[in-house]
């Protein structure tokens, strides 16, 4: 099962290694805002006759703040603003419900702890998978999630069957494998995206609106030609020299993969097409405003952006005592190679896609 991020007060705690994420989640609040101004109905609301207009949100993945308060704050000024363009409405009348969803090991309580004492809006916490359903049908307005996407529910069972073509020896994920191993992985993102698009078609109600800021590789390009590949090497070549020494046991690499895969936008809107259930209204790269390439030259500030995403998985895996020694060697890999310099053979970078849908 895909690993939640983890709070806490640790030097690699994932609220303090999100920087990256969190300039993805600034760079499309100007696209969400536009989206709300153009796409956005709320007539249905402001008519009703019910005594609660209530406006409900749900930001799934949301990990453990605070790039998750950021695009909730960013959603409900937008709504208000949509809401002063229809006229001289009372701007009491409209309430605000945002659930903040993540897997149940996500750390809630760091979460909650930090919840903007100004907030605008009622929160709750929705434990679960979004893979499937949370919600009642037609409850949600809007659906935001970022930088969740490209983590599977699980990573296929053949990986791991020494009997089958897409047994993945000495390798942790399908960058460098064999065809057989990368269309395992394609296999288990399409059931995910599939049964994610199908819960979400039920929980919208008609007219409402999900933004999705993922993570893609490029159209036509090869995965092997991307820095991600490289820095996905550069762990998986830190647990082979364990493996080596004697620090692990082979088997203990071989049942190890990495439960992520980027699709391609086009990947990702043929099955938004293939549901039938949205319109996609707008699609497009973010472009960051600021330079990335101080962060790609500080092999420090890689190897904590990364422990902070992959470090539950390798515990998990391999045990709590391995962690430091595993992430030293990775460390020291990442300044030998330098994988994004413009000298590296895979220094492509992998974009950053919105997506603006709409449910029809």
């Amino acid at each position: 099962v895909t690993q939640p991020m983890k709070g806490g007060d640790g030097p690699y705690n994932y609220s303090q290694n999100s920087m990256l994420q969190r300039g993805g989640v600034e760079t499309a609040s100007a696209l969400i805002k536009d989206a709300i101004m153009e796409k956005l109905d709320l007539k249905p609301i402001i008519s009703s006759s019910s005594p609660s207009k209530c406006f409900t949100i749900a930001d799934l993945g949301c990990s453990v703040g605070p790039n998750t308060f950021i695009a909730v704050q960013n959603i409900i000024e937008s709504i208000k603003l949509k809401h002063q363009s229809y006229g001289p409405h009372n701007q009491d009348d409209l309430e605000f419900q945002v659930f903040f969803s993540d897997l149940p090991k996500n750390d809630f309580n760091t979460l909650f702890m930090s919840l903007p004492s100004d907030r605008q809006y009622f929160a709750a916490g929705v434990p679960g998978c979004f893979r499937g359903p949370l919600f009642p049908m037609a409850s949600l307005h809007f659906v935001h999630t970022s930088y969740a996407l490209h983590w599977l529910s699980s990573t296929p069972k053949e990986l791991t069957d020494e009997k089958s073509p897409a047994f993945n020896k000495g390798r942790i994920d399908y960058y460098r494998s064999s065809k057989e191993v990368f269309e395992a992985y394609t296999a288990q993102y399409t059931k995910d995206m599939e049964s994610f698009l199908s819960a979400r078609a039920d929980e919208l109600v008609v007219g409402g609106l999900m933004a999705i800021v993922t993570v893609c590789l490029p159209n036509n390009v090869s995965i092997s030609e991307c820095s991600v590949s490289a820095i996905s090497g550069l762990l998986e070549a830190s647990l082979l020299d364990m493996v080596k020494e004697g620090l692990i046991s082979e088997e203990k690499v071989d049942s190890f993969n990495m439960p992520r895969y980027h699709a391609t936008p086009r990947q990702l809107e043929n099955l938004i097409e293939k549901n039938g259930c949205f319109s996609i209204e707008r699609t497009e790269q973010l472009v960051r405003s600021k330079d990335l390439s101080s962060f790609a030259s500080n092999s420090q500030m890689v190897m904590a952006h990364v422990r902070a995403a992959w470090e539950g998985l390798i515990k998990e895996h391999f045990g709590a005592e391995i962690v430091e020694e595993v992430f030293d060697r990775f460390l020291k890999k990442i300044a030998e190679a330098s994988p994004f310099s413009q000298s590296s053979v895979d220094n492509k970078p992998v974009i950053e896609s919105f997506l603006l849908l709409k449910r029809v």
